[in-house]
């Protein structure tokens, strides 16, 4: 009980204070050098990530927003304010917002280039502690969904499943949904398996997802 204590303070104290963008990443050779542990966040386009992300450190024009599928292009790294790199002086995690999957606007051309990075990133970045794999409450786990589970899977990478937009569905449905999602991934060798289910917009699973945040970089 006193460590989770201590995890939900450490959660307070590491989002109540600012967090800035530092880089974005079009492609491997742009990677900061490996140090903090590094928390991303994916999902398909649409699905409310960066609303998540904004949430989650409390400030809403950190990570941008956009009603055009596809408009995060590259790895884009945010740290709290304060850190330079310099003499050690490194944050204590970062938060990457990784390019969506699954949108049809965008040539094919840069489909495939985001997807390169994407598959790239989560196969050779030693200091990924945890991936949140957004899902959007009112559709589930779709196809385009299970391939980026499968793809963590083969890879080895710890994954945590977040629900999104849960208030655009009836309350009741909320626990039935969750249900249906842990059976999805019960059988998943690198799903960890509790579910969190979110709403940006009522501040619904912010704590917990904090704390779940924390809990990862510490594994």
């Amino acid at each position: 009980m006193t460590g989770q204590l201590q995890d939900v303070s450490s959660a307070k104290t590491l989002f109540a204070r600012p967090w800035v963008f530092i880089r974005g990443v079009p492609a491997m050779k742009f990677l900061p050098p490996e140090g903090p542990p590094e928390i991303a966040f994916a999902g398909r386009s649409n699905v409310g990530k960066s609303s998540l992300i904004n949430a989650v450190v409390g400030q809403k024009g950190l990570a941008r927003t956009s009603n055009t599928p596809g408009r995060t292009q590259e790895l884009n790294y945010f740290v709290p304010d304060g850190y330079s790199g310099a003499e050690g002086n490194l944050p204590p995690m970062a938060l990457v917002d990784m390019p969506g999957y699954g949108f049809a606007k965008a040539p094919k051309s840069q489909v495939d280039q985001w997807t390169r990075l994407v598959f790239d990133y989560l196969r050779g970045r030693a200091t990924l502690k945890r991936v949140y794999v957004l899902i959007d409450a009112r559709h589930g786990i779709k196809a385009n969904d299970e391939d980026v589970l499968k793809l963590l899977d083969v890879a080895a990478v710890s994954y945590q499943i977040v629900l999104t937009k849960i208030d655009k569905i009836k309350a009741a449905g909320v626990p039935r949904l969750m249900e249906r999602t842990s059976a999805q991934i019960a059988k998943r060798p690198a799903a960890y398996p509790e579910i969190i289910a979110t709403s940006s917009e009522k501040s619904s699973g912010i704590d917990e997802l904090r704390h779940a945040i924390v809990e990862a970089t510490r594994g």
